[in-house]
């Protein structure tokens, strides 16, 4: 045995490459980046940076849920940004789906995300007993 889990949900898209939506092991999941893309299209979500980060958040929840976790057990996020001028506007959203005490976070800009999304986000999580 691996030691390791993959956690897959239709509640999120699905990798589009030889990757997982996460990877449960060692009792935390690591989850893959999720940009805006609504599962139920596999399009990115219209509206701009604040859409998509809520659409996002909304595929990370479902991961995370798949794994057997939630928001308020995230003790690391990686914010991916187009435009580090899209900082507030994602910083919000991103803050009405954690408590206290907030995770660590880096926010990096990047070139280009995937599909021409303006935001990615990924976590990682405990799982297990709390």
């Amino acid at each position: 045995m691996s030691g390791r889990r993959q956690v897959q949900t239709e509640g999120a898209p699905g990798a589009i490459g030889p990757y997982s939506q996460a990877i449960a092991g060692g009792g935390f999941v690591f989850t893959a980046g999720q940009v805006g893309i609504d599962p139920a299209t596999g399009e990115l979500v219209a509206g701009g940076v604040a859409a998509q980060a809520e659409r996002a958040m909304r595929n990370l929840a479902s991961v995370l849920d798949a794994a057997g976790t939630s928001f308020d057990r995230v003790v690391k996020t990686t914010i991916f940004l187009a435009d580090m001028g899209d900082f507030a506007a994602v910083n919000e959203v991103y803050g009405r789906s954690l408590t206290l005490p907030y995770p660590a976070r880096s926010t990096v800009a990047v070139r280009a995300l995937p599909k021409g999304a303006l935001v990615e986000i990924e976590c990682v999580a405990l799982v297990g007993a709390a």
